[in-house]
């Protein structure tokens, strides 16, 4: 930091340097040549206009003013001089002030422009006569109007796109919330599914069949810890989100999400709630990517959780078939179909369809002819690495 600024303060002495070279060396130069120097010199002020572009602006206004009261002849030289371009440092003057309209707060970039305003009219107005002094007001004029032009709307472009980045972090917190409220319902809904149902066999069974009831407690009791689990686990992450990575680290590991492994873990949990569940897996069974194998899981418990829920049945089954380019869940049940599936109703086709969407594939959910009702999902995967994908 102290080397940058040292190079910033350096590369302004160096400018002031040349502009006294520029007027005292080069004194049978045209004004041509002392303006193209000036807008030369300019350059070595961009250390100073990052740091304190206001006073890179006094050293232009100055180095410029000198260069066109020392241009020889400057009084005397009459119209053919303003096209000699003895007025043309001021361009470096118009560049500084462009960068503090463009970065600088308005208040300041309003009194940059009436500053370098007076001082260029009041220089051309006594050096120029004539038609010489219109020609060269009208320019400086101009020029400076085209600076501040663009430094407006680079300024517009950069508060744009500070806006739209404030609107896609608006837009990615509000989508982490949406699977926040999905994986909570996804959890709860099948947990709580499952112990009502153990609670209504417990209550049916506690006088003549203790042993069963006791069974139905216990299950209520894994199940309710299971999504307390969860819900710490879910509660911990939003924590970590809003305190930032020191508190992570101070955090004990989460546990891993759930995945397509848990299955027959899932379908042991239905089974205690009074659905049998068959599960059938083909295809190459293999690590899937963390997102795709959440969503399948979540499709096949909302899925389940329909079932012992709405679909009055006893079985259900759950097909998995790991294909080469997509990952097909399939749950089919024979059960009253969409009247008690709640297909219609509710989040929880509506959250399968969504996690479907993200990921680019295809689900399809209703009754089928022959009863019952089928939830099929096909969601693609990405190409192994090292296989060349064909342009479509």
């Amino acid at each position: 930091m102290t080397r940058m600024k040292g190079v910033a303060w350096a590369g302004g002495a160096s400018y002031l340097l040349m502009v006294g070279l520029l007027v005292g060396v080069a004194t049978r130069a045209s004004g041509t040549v002392h303006a193209v120097g000036s807008l030369l010199a300019v350059s070595l002020l961009v250390g100073v206009v990052r740091r304190k572009p206001q006073l890179a602006l006094a050293m232009a206004l100055f180095g410029s003013t000198a260069v066109v009261v020392g241009t020889p002849g400057s009084v005397h030289e009459g119209l053919a001089a303003s096209y000699q371009g003895q007025f043309l440092s001021y361009l470096a003057v118009d560049l500084v002030l462009g960068f503090i309209v463009a970065t600088c707060t308005r208040r300041v970039s309003i009194m940059a422009v009436a500053v370098s305003f007076v001082v260029q009219l009041l220089v051309i107005g006594g050096f120029a006569h004539g038609d010489n002094l219109t020609v060269n007001g009208v320019i400086a004029l101009l020029a400076m109007a085209a600076s501040c032009m663009a430094g407006l709307l680079s300024r517009e472009r950069r508060e744009h796109a500070v806006a739209l980045r404030a609107q896609e972090v608006a837009e990615a917190v509000t989508a982490e919330r949406l699977r926040i409220a999905r994986e909570l319902h996804d959890m709860v809904a099948h947990s709580i599914g499952i112990i009502a149902i153990q609670a209504g066999v417990g209550s049916r069974v506690i006088q003549t069949q203790p042993a069963e009831a006791c069974e139905a407690l216990r299950a209520i009791e894994a199940t309710s810890r299971e999504t307390l689990s969860g819900l710490r686990r879910t509660l911990v992450s939003l924590r970590q989100a809003d305190r930032g990575a020191t508190a992570s680290e101070q955090s004990p590991p989460l546990a891993p999400s759930p995945g397509l492994a848990d299955v027959e873990q899932l379908a042991a949990a239905t089974a205690d709630a009074g659905v049998r569940v068959d599960v059938r897996r083909s295809g190459e069974q293999r690590p899937l990517p963390a997102d795709i194998d959440l969503s399948a899981y979540r499709i096949v418990q909302e899925a389940l959780t329909n079932v012992v829920r709405h679909a009055g049945s006893g079985r259900c089954r759950v097909a998995i078939d790991y294909g080469d380019e997509e990952l097909c869940v399939e749950v089919v049940d024979d059960g009253r179909g969409a009247t008690g599936n709640g297909s219609t109703h509710g989040f929880g086709i509506i959250g399968m369809r969504e996690r479907v969407g993200l990921l680019h594939g295809r689900l399809s959910a209703g009754p089928r002819p022959e009863g019952g009702f089928r939830v099929a999902a096909r969601l693609p995967l990405p190409a192994p690495a090292g296989v060349p994908v064909e342009a479509r």
